[in-house]
């Protein structure tokens, strides 16, 4: 039996979580609200739910370990750098509730058995929680309500992560949409105010006897992960989204122009926030429209990069096949792409950064040394696995995941099927990046390049896009030796673009005559599309 929804936040019901009946008459005399990508006590929809309909309410957080093994088998410790912010994130929760009076219930173990005890223990009339759209939490949430019910536990589920989700924005016809622009227009024509107003909390203290099972947190040692760097590459919690936010709003009106140079303070550096719930999608929605309203080209452009976000959840909704690994056009899994020992080797040297291309490699070495890439960037490395490499978009997909701090599953599928040409209203498959061109263009005094590829950094402007092409005494003044100090380009990006080409041929019929892209159409992204710029 799926959870009982609040009309106000669901206006259309999800056919993967269909509607259940309306909200109670009478208030239930214990709540417990279950924090997942939603780590704020303030704008938050279950949170507000649970003290408009409950006597006493309690908090739980829970680390599970169906979502903690996979980071932690992840090669490199890759995972370990998330789930440090997620740990924060949680602990700033934890802090944020104390204040009020309250606590943050913390536990380690599986969903289903840990909330089952806690209801138990606790006494717990109702569960609140607000909804998440990737397959495996679905199902998960389906288990949690089945176990919960059985113990005459109320289950209610919100709307909370998006605007608009899966059937709320739909065409004439009542079908999904599968390009982009249309969405977007019509995303905007549903848009009231009453879509942006902030869901309002008043905490309120727990009572002093109220038992406070497995408050405690855990370290992130006894989660199994190492501790968090000294000087982490993003703060977590609250107040360091509301500070991140405040900085952006000061240069939101030059976002359009900023958001593609990766040297330069551009984007808004919210995804990893926007991704964990420290900042509500409403929030920044609200900023962006009002001040489009108000005639900022910036705040257009990073509405947009929001609504991209909404659209690829959306189609994850709609089409949930992608979460299993197929192209969301079908006819691509008919590409046959490189294997072998020499494609390992190359997936090998993308990964380390040492494909010889420096944007894309200064791009990957800052994925792998914070968590974080460029947007554009996410987009130059893409293309260049898939296209200049060859490689399967799905094993780069992976990479990412297993590495990005704020990483969400439906913008990198989105973003990976974009480059790859397979996904949903993706560049055609002869719009190839040229990795050199994006580096003269978008780096063009080599900033980025320098700050993560110093041995490259006394090469004059003009060389470093592509120092095998530099002269012998250029190389020579600049200490460079390539072979050793800096590899030589794994692929001739001219020859690699005609057998890319050759081997898209299976999906020819429907696409273009083919052409060289050297200025995309637009953002895709991080998060990939992603949204949060």
């Amino acid at each position: 039996m799926p959870a009982r929804r609040a009309p106000d936040d669901s206006r259309t019901a999800s056919a993967a979580q269909p509607a259940g009946c309306s909200q109670p008459s009478r208030p239930f005399r214990r709540g417990l609200v279950w924090f997942r990508r939603d780590l704020r006590c303030v704008d938050h929809a279950a949170l507000h739910h649970a003290l408009a309909q409950c006597e006493t309410v309690l908090c739980v957080f829970i680390f599970d370990p169906d979502l903690l093994e996979p980071l932690a088998r992840a090669p490199d410790r890759a995972g370990h750098r998330r789930v440090a912010f997620l740990h924060g994130c949680v602990a700033a929760l934890d802090a944020a509730l104390a204040a009020s009076g309250n606590r943050l219930i913390v536990q380690h173990g599986r969903a289903v058995e840990s909330l089952a005890s806690l209801v138990e223990t606790l006494g717990i009339d109702a569960l609140f929680y607000n909804r998440d759209y990737e397959p495996a939490a679905i199902a998960r949430d389906e288990a949690v309500t089945a176990r919960l019910q059985a113990l005459s536990c109320v289950c209610f589920d919100f709307k909370d992560q998006v605007i608009f989700e899966r059937g709320e924005v739909l065409t004439a016809q009542g079908q999904p949409f599968s390009v982009f622009t249309p969405y977007k227009n019509a995303w905007l024509r549903r848009l009231t105010p009453a879509d942006l107003a902030p869901r309002d909390i008043v905490l309120r203290a727990a009572p002093a006897a109220e038992p406070t099972a497995a408050a405690t947190m855990p370290t992130l040692a006894h989660l199994g992960f190492d501790a968090a760097p000294e000087t982490p590459p993003l703060a977590p919690g609250s107040a360091a989204a509301e500070a991140l936010l405040d900085d952006f709003l000061a240069r939101l009106d030059d976002y359009h122009v900023r958001r593609d140079f990766p040297a330069v303070r551009g984007p808004s550096y919210l995804s990893a926030h926007l991704r964990f719930g420290t900042v509500s999608i409403r929030t920044l929605a609200a900023c962006a429209h009002q001040r489009m309203l108000a005639g900022s080209r910036g705040a257009e452009t990073w509405l947009s990069e929001l609504i991209w976000r909404e659209f690829y959840m959306m189609i994850l909704a709609h089409h949930p096949r992608v979460a299993a690994g197929e192209s969301f056009k079908p006819e691509y899994d008919r590409i046959r792409w490189a294997e072998g020992a020499a494609a390992e080797e190359a997936f090998a040297a993308w990964c380390a950064g040492r494909t010889g291309y420096p944007l894309v490699d200064a791009a990957m070495l800052q994925l792998n040394t914070t968590g974080y890439m460029h947007n554009r960037l996410r987009m130059v490395t893409a293309s260049f696995l898939c296209k200049d490499l060859g490689i399967d978009w799905r094993r780069g997909e992976a990479y990412f995941a297993a590495r990005l701090t704020d990483h969400d599953f439906a913008a990198n599928n989105g973003g990976w099927q974009w480059a790859s040409s397979s996904g949903c209203d993706a560049q055609p498959y002869f719009r190839i990046f040229n990795p050199v061109t994006q580096s003269t263009r978008f780096d063009p005094q080599g900033k980025f390049i320098r700050r993560y590829l110093p041995q490259l950094a006394k090469l004059p402007d003009r060389d470093i896009h592509a120092p095998w092409a530099a002269s012998a005494t250029v190389l020579a003044e600049a200490g460079v030796k390539l072979g050793k100090d800096y590899p030589y380009p794994l692929v001739d990006h001219a020859e690699a673009r005609q057998q890319t080409l050759e081997r898209y041929q299976v999906v020819k019929a429907t696409s273009g005559p083919p052409q060289e892209a050297k200025r995309p159409v637009r953002n895709s992204g991080k998060h990939a599309g992603s949204s949060q710029g």
